[in-house]
Parts: structure tokens; C-alpha cells; sequence
């Protein structure tokens, strides 16, 4: 087993980056504390192999499922959860197909973490070549005036500040490879459900975000896209629909495939938010 402990990891970006611009100011303040430069690799065609994707969330659900399909593509997979071992079973799979992985047990509010993982994948890969922003929490379902301060806070940090706080520091190493490239998990609730709040707001807000990055990196190498899975059978949405039949619908594994085509350096699109039927017209979901 791969394990990355940042607890021992220098946290240079907090240390030497604490003061930010715009406009490229603060990805070329970050990449001087890394010591690199503001410039890409080189990757041709569509080729798989030898690159690094960052996936969070990725002990179950679809962040599982995009974790192994991605490493049978011969992707390196830098796997983050809050569960080590759930973790260390997505490892022992990857494992098994002949992939590699290294897992990093932490919490995405976790500030100085995020920091020090940006910091240890450009000591050991000096890129990032896939970045896909999948952990989530649901929170409670209820009339907004009745949500909780504490849980709106923990929906909104996890679901959009923490896919945030994600651009802030990978943005750099992202543009370091030659083709990078950034899939963001929205929700058809985004388009506002009654109950859902939080979670509606939230996803609202990474779709937002994700158009207006794509829009800042236009003229780089570098490929934002949103990606919207639909209703999937997950514990989430068991836990959203307590008496839905999952047997019926869409699992994880339909859903890697959009993840793969959307992280691929031959991939066409920046800066759309598509439904996996976008990708897949056969798509049965």
C-alpha cells in the first residue's frame, strides 16, 4: 500500500504564498514556492499511460468507480477519502488490475492539507495531469427556513469552497502538464429543488465556478469541464430517496466511462456542463 502522511509533508504554499493577485499572480506565487515554472509538458494523441489524476471522494461511489476506470487505463491514481480503509480496499482493486495508486486519508476542509497534498504531488510527479472533484455531502433535506446554520456551513465548505480552495492550489500544477485536465461534479439540483438548499446551492456555485475557471484558462492547454452524472445508485441518493428500487438505475461503473472521456488529452470540450448522455448517446440513464 501507497500511503501519502502529510502530516510530515512542509506546508511551503502556506509559508511562502500568503499573499495572492489576480490573473495569474497567484498560480505563478504558488509555482515559485514549488520551484517550478509556468509552463506545460508535452503529451501527444490520446494516450493514457504515465498520467497522474487526483480523484477525492474516492473510496465509494462514483469516485471509486472513476478511480478504477481510470487506472485501467494505466492512469496513476492519487486517491483521497476520509475512511482509510475503504480506501485501502479501492487500492487492493487497483492492485489487482495492475494499476498503482496512492491513497491519502484527509478531509477536504482541512486547509493546510490541501496545501501540503499540492506541495507532495509536485515533489513526486512535478504535474498534475487530471483533477476530478467528485466528494460531496448531501446534508438535510428541509424547508430552507428550517436548515440548520451548521449543516448549510458543512454542505456549502465541502461541496463548493473546498472544490475552491482544489483550483487555488492544482491550478499551477494542472498547467504543468501538457494536457490537463479538470472534471467538477455538479447535480441536476442545481436547477433547484424544493428541500434541497444546501446541496442545490452548492452545486449551483461549483457550475458557476467551473465555467468562469474555464473561461480564465482559455488560452492554456488546460481543459475545465462539469460534469453532471445524474441520478446514480449511491448510498447519497439512497439517503435522498429512501424508497427508490437502485437495482433499476444507473451504477457508478455507467458512469466512469464520462469521467475517462472527459480526463483524456484527446477530450474536446472546456467549459460545458454535460450530462453523461452528452458523451454516451446510448447512455440508458
Amino acid at each position: 500500500m501507497n500511503a501519502l502522511d502529510l502530516t510530515t509533508q512542509p506546508d511551503r504554499f502556506n509559508d511562502e504564498c500568503a499573499v495572492f493577485g489576480v490573473f495569474g499572480v497567484e498560480q505563478a506565487a504558488v509555482l515559485t514556492a514549488l520551484g517550478g515554472e509556468m509552463t506545460g509538458g508535452e503529451m501527444t494523441g490520446g494516450e493514457m499511460t504515465e498520467r497522474v489524476a487526483l480523484v477525492t471522494g474516492a473510496s465509494r461511489g462514483l469516485g471509486k468507480a472513476a478511480a478504477l476506470a481510470l487506472a485501467r487505463e494505466g492512469v496513476e491514481i492519487i486517491a483521497t477519502g476520509r475512511t482509510i480503509g475503504a480506501l485501502e480496499e479501492l487500492d487492493d482493486e487497483i492492485t489487482s488490475i495492475g494499476g498503482k495508486a496512492t491513497l491519502v486519508q484527509m478531509d477536504l476542509g482541512d486547509r493546510p492539507a490541501m496545501a501540503k497534498l499540492a506541495s507532495a504531488i509536485h515533489e513526486r510527479w512535478g504535474r498534475l495531469d487530471v483533477m476530478i472533484a467528485n466528494a460531496g455531502v448531501l446534508g438535510v433535506l428541509t424547508p430552507v427556513a428550517h436548515l440548520d446554520e451548521a449543516i448549510w456551513d458543512e454542505v456549502i465548505d465541502t461541496n463548493l469552497s473546498a472544490v475552491w480552495r482544489m483550483i487555488r492550489v492544482f491550478d499551477p500544477l494542472l498547467r504543468l502538464s501538457g494536457a490537463g485536465r479538470a472534471v467538477l461534479v455538479t447535480s441536476t439540483a442545481a436547477r433547484g429543488y424544493p428541500y434541497w438548499s444546501a446541496y442545490a446551492a452548492s452545486k449551483a456555485g461549483v457550475e458557476t465556478l467551473g465555467i468562469v475557471w474555464a473561461e480564465e484558462v482559455s488560452q492554456t492547454p488546460l481543459k475545465v469541464n462539469i460534469l453532471n452524472p445524474g441520478g446514480v445508485a449511491t448510498s447519497m441518493y439512497a439517503s435522498a430517496f429512501p424508497g427508490a428500487d437502485l437495482k433499476t438505475m444507473p451504477k457508478p461503473e455507467d458512469i466512469a466511462p464520462a469521467f475517462v472521456a472527459l480526463s483524456s488529452p484527446d477530450c474536446p470540450h472546456h467549459g460545458e456542463v454535460l450530462h453523461v448522455r452528452d458523451l454516451n448517446p446510448d447512455y440508458p440513464g
